[in-house]
């Protein structure tokens, strides 16, 4: 109810909503799909990409594996919402648009929550290189997504309630140590 989000110490209130959304990616736990082929899913970040960005895209969000199985690779038909995709592969087609529409700030919402830890890993390493050297905002509760996080923030009841790096934490936040100790 106060204060301000700054960016380039410049407020969003003062910002053209359109380009404000344009130096924002997001992936998160309900990824958007169309009944249409891989390849269009991806490209829905950036309407001008060529074929060479999608494709790296792909790469780089650790794709490529799933969809080189597919029945016609990048042309497959992926139905309504990715009804034919698992659940890592939806992901994994959420981060590689992220890849290209190349943001300067990434808002991962849940983006790990409901995968097996082997999909987890291949995500958590495509976010890894993602992330890098862009602002990131990580929403979770699985703390392997939080770990390595510059500044983490404990809230409880919808009020932070600490902040601090996951070591800090572990000695000063009763809420994040219990949430430490039951997930390990």
């Amino acid at each position: 109810t106060s204060g301000e989000v700054l960016i380039d110490n410049q407020s969003i209130q003062k910002t053209n909503l359109t380009s404000l959304r344009k130096q924002i990616s997001i992936v998160d736990q309900n990824t958007t799909l169309f009944d249409d082929t891989v390849y269009n899913n991806i490209k829905y970040a950036k309407a001008n990409a060529t074929k060479e960005e999608i494709y790296k895209a792909a790469e780089l969000s650790m794709s490529l594996d799933f969809i080189n199985n597919l029945e016609n690779k990048f042309e497959t038909l992926i139905g309504e919402n990715g009804i034919k995709l698992s659940g890592g592969e939806k992901q994994r087609l959420s981060i590689a648009r992220a890849f290209l529409k190349d943001s300067k700030i990434i808002l991962l919402d849940e983006a790990t929550s409901s995968l097996d830890s082997e999909t987890e890993g291949k995500i958590q390493k495509a976010l890894n290189i993602l992330t890098a050297n862009k602002t990131t905002v990580v929403i979770a509760h699985r703390l392997s997504t939080i770990l390595n996080s510059n500044k983490i923030f404990v809230i409880d009841k919808g009020l932070v309630v600490e902040s601090g790096v996951h070591e800090e934490l572990l000695s000063k936040s009763a809420i994040y140590k219990n949430f430490y100790n039951r997930q390990i």
